[in-house]
Order: C-alpha cells, then sequence, then structure tokens
C-alpha cells in the first residue's frame, strides 16, 4: 500500500529535514521552501496533509492556506499550521484562513504523529486516490 504524503511547507531546511526524519517511515515527505511552492506542491501532488510554516518568503503560511483552501483541487486538503508563534490572535486568523490545526514549536515527534494521524484519518480520500492505483 502506497505510504500517504505528507506536506511541509518552512523556509528553515533543518525544520523540513526534522520534520522528514520524524515522518518519513510512515508517510512520504514532500517539502516546500515557501508558501508559493507550497501552493503549487499541493496542486500537483494532492497530499493528505499540509504542515505549514507562518513566517515564509514570496507567500506566507496564512496566504498560502488560504489559496490552498480556496481552489476547488485543494480545498480538502488539511493544513496544520507549525510555527513558533504562540499567540491566541495568531491562532484564531490561522483558522480564519482555513487551517485545520496549529502546532507551536518546538513540538514532539509523537504530537506531531498523533496530529497528522488524527487529520490525515478523519479526512475523506480525495477522488484521485479512491482509484485503484
Amino acid at each position: 500500500m502506497d505510504k500517504h504524503k505528507v506536506l511541509i511547507a518552512d523556509d528553515e531546511q533543518t525544520v523540513r529535514l526534522m520534520v522528514s526524519r520524524m515522518l518519513g517511515e510512515e508517510y512520504t515527505v514532500l517539502e516546500a521552501a515557501d508558501g508559493e511552492e507550497a501552493v503549487d506542491i499541493a496542486k500537483e501532488q494532492q497530499p493528505a496533509l499540509v504542515l505549514m510554516d507562518l513566517m515564509m518568503p514570496r507567500l506566507d503560511g496564512y496566504a498560502a492556506c488560504l489559496r490552498i483552501k480556496s481552489d476547488q483541487t485543494t480545498k480538502g486538503i488539511p493544513v496544520v499550521m507549525l510555527t513558533a508563534i504562540d499567540h491566541e490572535l495568531n491562532k484564531k486568523f490561522a483558522q480564519e484562513m482555513g487551517a485545520d490545526g496549529y502546532i507551536t514549536k518546538p513540538f514532539t515527534r509523537e504530537s506531531l504523529l498523533e496530529e497528522t494521524r488524527r487529520l490525515i484519518l478523519s479526512t475523506p480520500p480525495l477522488i484521485e486516490q479512491t482509484a485503484s492505483e
């Protein structure tokens, strides 16, 4: 059985590498270095989940989340903000942009895996994934 794809969008390579190591055994991890790239990869690859940093060049996490949630082809993909910013206003704004979750750095492998599993299992499969591949 194919592994679910998870997209990590963060401008810090060390964070992308850390998340890849944490999730790589159970998921196929895709990487984006900024919000523009994240939106493009989400459209092309249709990941089961997007983990998105807030502060990124070209397009921040809020705007990228809004674009993903506003597009017919990607609106069903859960987006979780993965950020060092732990303010209620930021969490509220992320929700308003369509975010499905909010994880604050630093986080543990267990908490990241738990949230990833929860969101992937609660999301109905996209049409492309239901066909026998």
